[in-house]
C-alpha cells in the first residue's frame, strides 16, 4: 500500500474532495497504490478509457494535447499536492488529453473499480460527492462567464501567478502554451507580455517567463490592464 495519510492530506486540500469530510476522505485514501513514472513515460492517452483518479507526490504532470498541424500544447502542468483525474473516475468516459511525466514522477492511485465498490457500501458517501460535482458544475458556469467577462491581461495575469505558486517564480512555459490557457491568441498573449515587460512585471526568455514583481502583476489580475 501506498501512504495513505499523505494522500488523504493531498485531498483534504483538493475542492473537489474538501466538502467530503474526514472520514470519507480517510476511507478513499486507503483504496490507494503508488505508481512510479520515468521522465518522457506516458500515464494515459487522449481518448483511453478512465479508470484511475491521480495525485502527485513527487515530479511533474504535463497534460498536453494535439494540434491538427501536428504539435503538442500544453494545458496543463501538474507538481506535487495536485490531484487530476476526478470527474472521470466518476463517468469512466475516455480521457481528453494525454498525460507524460515532464521528469520522474511519484503518483499515488485510487482505481475506479476500488471507489465504486466503497460507494456501494456507504452511500452517504455517494451523496457527498453527488453534491460536489453540482458544486464542480457551478465552478465551470463561472469560468466560463469570466472567460466571456474578463479582459485576456486578467486572464493571463491570473493564469502566470497561479503557475507562480506551484512552480515558483521562473516559469518554463511558452507563449502558444498560455494562449491555450487562457482562450487567447499568441499574438495576444505576446503584446500583453511585452505590455508587462516594459512596466518591469516580468522578464523574458526563450520560453520562459519570470515574474519580477508578482505583487503588481496581482493588483492587474484584478484591475484590469491595457491589452
Amino acid at each position: 500500500m501506498a501512504e495513505p495519510a499523505q494522500l488523504a492530506r493531498f485531498l483534504g486540500a483538493n475542492p473537489f474532495f474538501a466538502g467530503l469530510g474526514p472520514d470519507a476522505i480517510d476511507a478513499i485514501s486507503r483504496l490507494c497504490v503508488s505508481r512510479t513514472l520515468q521522465a518522457g513515460e506516458v500515464l494515459f492517452g487522449k481518448g483511453e478509457p478512465a479508470d484511475a483518479l491521480y495525485a502527485v507526490r513527487r515530479g511533474q504532470i504535463r497534460i498536453a494535447t494535439g494540434t491538427e498541424g501536428g504539435r503538442r500544447l500544453t494545458l496543463n502542468l501538474l507538481g506535487p499536492g495536485d490531484v487530476f483525474g476526478e470527474v472521470a473516475l466518476l463517468d469512466g468516459r475516455p480521457r481528453t488529453a494525454d498525460a507524460i511525466a515532464a521528469e520522474r514522477a511519484e503518483l499515488f492511485v485510487v482505481r475506479r473499480r476500488d471507489l465504486l465498490d466503497l460507494l456501494a457500501q456507504r452511500p452517504a458517501v455517494a451523496i457527498g460527492i453527488i453534491e460536489l460535482l453540482c458544486t464542480r458544475i457551478r465552478w465551470m458556469s463561472e469560468r466560463m462567464e469570466e472567460t466571456v467577462l474578463m479582459r485576456v491581461s486578467e486572464r493571463l495575469a491570473r493564469r502566470l501567478l497561479a503557475l507562480a505558486e506551484d512552480y515558483g517564480a521562473d516559469l518554463t512555459v511558452s507563449q502558444e502554451e498560455l494562449a491555450v490557457f487562457v482562450g487567447a491568441t499568441r499574438e495576444t498573449v505576446n503584446r500583453q507580455l511585452q505590455v508587462w515587460k516594459r512596466m518591469n512585471l516580468i522578464e523574458l526568455g526563450r520560453g520562459r517567463i519570470r515574474l519580477v514583481d508578482p505583487a503588481g502583476l496581482a493588483a492587474l489580475a484584478t484591475e484590469g490592464a491595457t491589452e
